[in-house]
């Protein structure tokens, strides 16, 4: 037997009252008396009648809702990001939806897509690394606010929260550079990729202020930042007339993958080569020897990334569009850099 839902509709027809007076007894509406109140309140517990938060967003036009649209849920970062959202949206009485793109420009279209179809009263992206055609993204912000968080663009003029990419970089390379290190190798993605970008820019602003050589062949663009890709660019490095004396990897898988393949040739680390990720991944602390690496606070840009939407949502901020707020990163000294 088919179930059937318990509406307003159904609740007024059984009491003979009008809609919204059994609406505005739900919400304690102080024009409706209490005895009108207390009728409601029994027949609804007694039919066990749930409000529909969509119905009631389009009548107030506000659900109470934010989307999250990701490109990997399973990552940890990402998890740590969500788990900030999660909590500072529970603490401003917001529900969330979280779906993930899977790093398809198409599906993260149509996450947004679907999003605005469930009447949300923002949303919160990472956006995909393959993400060239922005203008799904500024319909939807025209529309709604949107806020950028980790994986971000300049073209878009939104809020956006990521951590000092550039400046964390910098921190990184500059310690290889303070233990001795001269010929430092980056891994880092291709074009396109506005955190490699902010790395890469970190790598040579470092080089520059020491005075040390920017060799091409110690820079290696890959596309994708993988353990596989560590490995096999640490095997090209490796071969090289004049290999490095460090390896800066733009995450912690990359940077993974470098340190399984100078173990596998007996090369030392960090005395012959210094390694260093970015993520402080829990993989990080499982390799030998640990890796040395940049944490980022994911927690804190998630609560933000909420702080800021639901500034937005509820127009308490003058300006909304074009802030970018970078969240500082620590550098995490381990053995793959310093022997004690």
């Amino acid at each position: 037997m088919k179930k059937e839902a318990v509406t307003l509709k159904k609740l007024a027809q059984t009491l003979d009252l009008s809609i919204s007076t059994v609406s505005r007894a739900l919400s304690n509406h102080p024009d409706i008396s209490e005895e009108t109140k207390e009728k409601v309140r029994k027949l609804a517990d007694a039919l066990h009648y749930v409000p529909n938060i969509f119905a009631q967003g389009f009548r107030n036009r506000k659900t109470k809702i934010i989307g999250v649209v990701v490109p990997n849920i399973t990552h940890y970062f990402t998890t740590t990001m969500v788990r900030g959202i999660l909590e500072e949206a529970a603490i401003k009485g917001y529900r969330v939806i979280i779906s993930e793109s899977n790093n398809d420009p198409l599906r993260q279209t149509e996450m947004l897509n679907t999003m605005l179809q469930f009447g949300v009263d923002g949303i919160l992206v990472s956006l995909t690394k393959m993400t060239r055609d922005i203008d799904d993204v500024l319909k939807i912000l025209n529309k709604i606010p949107l806020i950028l968080f980790d994986k971000v663009s300049s073209k878009i003029p939104c809020t956006q929260i990521t951590i000092n990419d550039e400046e964390a970089a910098h921190d990184a390379v500059e310690h290889l550079i303070n233990i001795g290190k001269k010929r430092i190798a980056i891994i880092k993605e291709r074009d396109f990729s506005y955190t490699s970008e902010k790395r890469y820019a970190g790598y040579l602003s470092a080089l520059k202020e020491h005075n040390l050589e920017i060799d091409e062949k110690l820079i290696i663009s890959v596309d994708d930042i993988s353990t596989q890709h560590g490995q096999q660019m640490t095997n090209h490095l490796l071969s090289i007339k004049n290999p490095p004396d460090a390896i800066f990897a733009i995450t912690d898988s990359a940077a993974i993958g470098v340190i399984q393949t100078l173990k596998k040739f007996d090369i030392k680390i960090p005395e012959e080569i210094a390694v260093v990720g970015f993520s402080n991944s829990r993989r990080s602390t499982v390799i030998e020897p640990n890796l040395t690496t940049v944490d980022q606070p994911g927690e804190t840009i998630g609560k933000n990334a909420v702080k800021y939407l639901i500034d937005e949502i509820e127009n308490t901020v003058e300006n909304v569009s074009n802030k970018l707020i970078e969240i500082k990163g620590t550098l995490i000294i381990r053995d793959s850099t310093f022997k004690v």
